[in-house]
């Protein structure tokens, strides 16, 4: 429904709000050039990215353009009071790092005994909010990386909200309005500045609207919870693969899920298997059970548990886990390992199989590379499940509170504060210490699935990024649903074997994969929605693209000033 009203809006919208040289509804899905490059969901918001390249800024600065246009031409997928992880290669610095943007759930004694009591409810509920994340992730990205003023980067956004008809609409812009006369009348640097706007969302009259508005539909979150809202700036996971270095968030995300799947796979030939090949499709499918498997059962906000991870990640635990695939036959079990005892399978695990089908109505995509060097990659969402806007902010706040859970001792067990285990993923990845391309997917559980199956297809096979997102590609149910606050978690498992296909795929590779035991489902639309940046270190280009099947758009500046 959401997706439908956004497209609906963009198209309304597309002749109108002209931002950059290019307007709206002449941005393709690729796009090639030297001076900066976009891709998101709607295009209007690439559009926005590209304007502040245009004018000067650099991947920072529009990033944080295209992610606040991302609210009005993919609300539903994303919204204002929604959250994002950030990736970014920094060129002053020569480090990656990664920003987290991720909402933490209500801090409140109180709001917590309800929760855990009751169950944090899986269907839509506004007691299932988290603290908006998004707003201070753009405005901590704008300081610490960025060069211009909120307004600037805030003006698209509120032309789009100007043109636009739906009733929060005046109401998103006079809040977004509110933190630009904050930031004007500030004293100080232009840093000063951004946290004057910052404080009038988390501390000020925002947030007192914000609290009356929680209250009146029986929220548990509060002034408190804004006020201790903080993104955090952390090292990445990384890990080596044929010479390029892969960058993930930490395991509040299900980021590492990928570094894990990489480890496992560079133990094959995939080159001599062919891409797309039965045996291909096959082992990629079987690492990625082995990999979703230890997520689902070590992985949490590592502020709150000590995850295993450098043990997760090891040569010595890769090794006994990668001997666990068989090229023959589809394993039905779940199997994680105990990387502690450097064990190939954790005593104890569970079965299961349920078709659970929680509603989920995420996320969107945001990625970004500018002249100087500098790349971005973000995953935008909210999971609104039903929320509406506040009636007097225009703020939309999401689910996500239900990706944690209620299972005592669980690394993911919800907590007061605690960030939850999210599957909102970007990826960064470098080579020789330059980076050379940047990933952004959405699709819940898909989202590190397809990262591989679009990675591979560029690291592997030499493939363009228009080439390597429009490729078919596969994707397995063999996992918990990261939507499912179940404490039986054995219940949240969703299907065994189960294996999606794009209908590309040619049918004797998919005979073959049935014979091997793998339960299949061909698919003729997209299997999540990526976006991707290569960058040429010889020439400077920057390639872009974004699936067109998944609604996906890209371009280019043409000229900057």
């Amino acid at each position: 429904m959401y997706l439908c009203v956004s497209l609906v809006l963009l198209v309304a919208l597309g002749s109108a709000c002209v931002f950059a040289s290019i307007a709206p509804s002449e941005i393709g899905w690729q796009a090639s050039g030297r001076l900066g490059v976009v891709a998101a969901g709607g295009a209007a918001s690439v559009a926005a990215g590209i304007h502040i390249l245009e004018e000067g800024g650099n991947a920072a600065d529009a990033a944080v353009a295209t992610l606040l246009a991302l609210s009005v031409t993919d609300y539903g997928l994303f919204a204002i009071g929604g959250e994002a992880p950030l990736i970014i290669y920094d060129s002053r610095s020569g480090q990656v790092k990664a920003l987290c943007g991720a909402g933490r759930a209500p801090r409140g004694a109180e709001a917590i005994n309800w929760l855990m009591e009751n169950g944090i409810p899986d269907t839509g509920s506004y007691k299932a909010m988290p603290c908006p994340g998004a707003v201070d992730l753009c405005l901590e990205t704008l300081r610490l990386y960025g060069t211009k003023c909120f307004e600037s980067v805030a003006m698209p956004v509120l032309d789009l909200l100007d043109a636009g008809d739906e009733p929060w609409h005046p109401k998103q812009a006079a809040t977004l309005r509110k933190m630009v006369a904050a930031e004007r009348g500030a004293p100080g640097s232009r840093e000063q500045k951004l946290m004057a706007a910052r404080d009038r969302f988390y501390r000020g009259d925002i947030a007192e609207d914000l609290e009356r508005w929680w209250i009146s539909v029986g929220a548990l979150l509060r002034k408190g919870d804004l006020a201790a809202q903080a993104v955090t700036v952390e090292r990445p996971v990384s890990v080596r693969y044929r010479g390029y270095v892969i960058h993930k968030c930490n395991t509040w995300t299900q980021g590492p899920v990928l570094c894990q799947t990489m480890r496992l796979v560079e133990g094959f030939d995939l080159g001599s298997l062919g891409h797309l090949s039965a045996d291909y499709v096959h082992v990629l499918t079987e690492a990625m059970k082995l990999a979703y498997a230890d997520r689902d059962t070590y992985y949490g906000d590592p502020e709150f548990v000590d995850v295993p991870l450098e043990a997760l990640l090891s040569d010595e635990y890769t090794q006994i886990r990668r001997a666990l695939i068989d090229m023959d036959v589809a394993s039905a079990r779940r199997r994680p390992g105990d990387p502690e005892r450097l064990k190939p399978l954790k005593a104890g695990a569970g079965e299961g199989d349920n078709p659970v089908r929680t509603p989920i109505s995420d996320t969107t995509t945001c990625v970004v590379s500018d002249r100087w060097g500098n790349l971005v990659a973000a995953t935008p969402s909210c999971n609104l499940a039903d929320n509406q806007p506040d009636p007097i902010t225009g703020v939309t706040q999401g689910n996500r509170v239900r990706c944690l859970n209620t299972t005592f001792g669980h690394p993911n067990c919800l907590q007061a504060g605690k960030r939850p285990r999210i599957t909102l993923t970007p990826t960064i990845v470098t080579k020789d210490g330059k980076p050379v391309a940047a990933i952004s997917v959405a699709g819940g559980d898909l989202q590190d699935q397809t990262t591989l199956n679009v990675l591979l297809g560029y690291i592997e096979f030499g493939m363009s990024p228009a080439e390597a997102v429009t490729a078919p590609r596969f994707s397995t149910d063999h996992m918990e649903n990261s939507f499912d606050s179940n404490p039986d978690r054995s219940r949240a498992f969703m299907h065994p074997l189960r294996l999606h296909v794009s209908s590309g795929i040619a049918r004797e590779v998919q005979d073959e994969l049935k014979r091997r035991g793998h339960e299949l489902e061909t698919t003729a639309g997209p299997i999540a929605d990526p976006v991707m940046i290569a960058l040429d270190p010889g020439t400077g280009e920057a390639h872009v693209a974004g699936d067109p099947q998944a609604g996906r758009h890209a371009a280019a500046v043409e000229s900057a000033g």
